[in-house]
């Protein structure tokens, strides 16, 4: 789902809304009760960003379940991706940033009490590199494509590996701060 609409940016553009968002995409199917005892918030919370989310077309009510009491939430696309200029989409995406920012960060407080595969398998780095903007694109395709198997997962839920966790893949290719008249050092 690619958003340009202001308004339903604004809506995507909360915290929490961005928790059920990854919530419903990761587990699947759940009531607002369920996403508030997964995400540590209420169900009345959830219950009104749900509404919220619903309105612009994030998610819809998925099948019920058993007596019809119970209206678990679905994802309506499981990828959702913003473009545009102007407050809406900067805002937008530095309440991203800045959530992704504080996983990383407690990923590395943590760390050492995690199991050793996980604590070898998991990473942070980056590279400065020359590259034109045809070249970006590519290695930006050519990153998707990489996790692009894993991805199906999520809408294929038989035959998960053992021992599985999920894991935040961040894909960002951002041209550094340098005027291109500048010498080089």
């Amino acid at each position: 789902m690619q958003i340009t609409d202001p308004p339903a940016l604004r809506a995507m553009a909360h915290p929490l809304r961005l928790d059920l968002i990854e919530l419903l995409g990761t587990v699947g199917p759940a009531t607002a009760a369920e996403c508030a005892r997964q995400l540590g918030s209420t169900q009345a919370s959830c219950s009104y960003h749900l509404r919220q989310l619903a309105k612009y077309g994030f998610v819809e009510h998925a099948d019920s379940r058993g007596d019809g009491r119970e209206r678990p939430w679905q994802l309506t696309d499981i990828e959702q991706s913003w473009s545009g200029e102007g407050p809406a989409v900067e805002h937008l995406e530095r309440v991203f940033v800045q959530r992704e920012t504080d996983r990383i960060a407690a990923w590395l407080a943590r760390s050492a009490q995690q199991p050793e595969p996980w604590r070898d398998a998991g990473f942070v780095g980056g590279a400065t590199i020359p590259l034109t903007t045809a070249e970006l694109a590519a290695v930006r395709a050519g990153l998707a494509a990489v996790i692009e198997p894993y991805v199906a997962r999520l809408t294929e839920r038989s035959g998960w590996p053992e021992h599985y966790r999920f894991v935040r893949i961040l894909l960002v290719g951002t041209p550094a701060a340098t005027d291109p008249e500048e010498p080089r050092a």
